[in-house]
């Protein structure tokens, strides 16, 4: 390996360790799975913080395992492979989610999604949009928004007692609404993750893992959002039926 001190004399870039290496990859894909659009190279590069070599080899790497691809103008954007993964990140929370989400969007005309949680976030997993309507919130699988903002969080931490949730030295405070959500079985939020869009979330308890949301966003409805609120935890429980 060259020093680092010889490297700056001759242009040379370091070597990463393969761990540092790793870390990199796994970097480059969330950054290209948050991106608007495809990015070029230098555009990855200059987020990733690395120089344009480093990045480059990254990508060639990725690229051979088809997690990302490149267009016609050599610019960069996640690939099929990331699908085939995604498919087994909580299979059977998907399965069993799935007709519950379809019939809530329908039903309801809203977008309905599963959220689960990653450290300090709220991840969507899966989600279903209405069929037959133009006008409802997008919420793409991979987004994510803080625990402590929005229904969904809300209805996680509610699937614990404060007791055990503060246990679990989160570093986040337990919420007084997840109280309450945990007494009525469903929890609501407006404005927090997006400004104008309300949220409506269920618990889903999944067996030897962290609590999931069932959940749905809009901007606004004709339905009562108690009967809303209610029907999601109903749909929860059946999930929560279906992974016993």
């Amino acid at each position: 390996m060259t020093p680092p001190a010889a490297a700056a004399r001759t242009g040379a870039v370091p070597q990463a360790s393969p761990s540092q290496t790793l870390s990199r990859g796994i970097r480059a894909l969330e950054i290209l799975a948050a991106a608007p659009g495809p990015l070029t190279i230098a555009e990855l590069a200059d987020a990733m913080g690395v120089h344009r070599s480093v990045a480059y080899r990254i990508l060639r790497t990725l690229e051979d395992h088809s997690l990302l691809v490149r267009d016609d103008a050599g610019r960069v954007q996640p690939g099929p492979g990331l699908a085939v993964l995604a498919r087994g990140v909580s299979r059977n929370l998907q399965s069993a989610a799935l007709p519950e989400l379809t019939q809530l969007a329908n039903s309801l005309n809203m977008t309905a999604f599963v959220a689960v949680w990653d450290h300090h976030d709220c991840i969507t997993l899966v989600t279903v949009e209405p069929r037959h309507s133009g006008a409802t919130v997008a919420q793409h699988p991979g987004t994510r928004h803080p625990i402590n903002a929005g229904a969904p969080g809300i209805a996680i931490q509610s699937a614990l007692t404060e007791a055990e949730w503060n246990r679990l030295e989160t570093g986040i405070p337990y919420r007084p609404e997840a109280a309450e959500a945990r007494r009525k079985g469903y929890s609501a939020s407006h404005d927090e993750v997006i400004a104008g869009v309300s949220s409506l979330a269920a618990p889903v308890r999944v067996p030897g893992g962290r609590p999931a949301a069932l959940a749905v966003v809009y901007i606004r409805s004709a339905h009562d959002p108690d009967a809303v609120g209610t029907a999601i935890a109903e749909s929860a429980a059946r999930i929560e039926s279906q992974l016993a």
